[in-house]
């Protein structure tokens, strides 16, 4: 029973406000993580294609073309996950 969530004695405004504070709790949390993530992370070419949405291929024809800018160690290949950010420009 210590999973159990009871709801005894509760008005519908508290129940409101219990589920805006929690709510806001987690979103706090997640803004957290997201402004603490590390510009310099590795990431590798699934990683860096899930990051900017896009396929292997295009992944391989901006590198190609010097959009990004690829990173490698032996036969692997490594993205910079501040410098993908940085290299999306603004359109209008």
């Amino acid at each position: 029973m210590e999973n159990a969530i009871m709801l005894h004695n509760l008005t519908p405004s508290d129940l409101e406000e219990l589920i805006k504070k929690v709510v806001y709790e987690q979103l706090e949390a997640f803004r957290g993580n997201a402004s603490t993530e590390n510009p310099d992370e590795l990431l590798t070419r699934e990683d860096a294609c899930l990051l900017l949405k896009i396929s292997l291929t295009s992944l391989w024809n901006w590198t190609k073309k010097g959009k990004l800018k690829a990173y490698g160690i032996g036969n692997r290949v490594y993205y910079k996950r501040g410098e993908l950010i940085e290299s999306l420009i603004r359109i209008n």
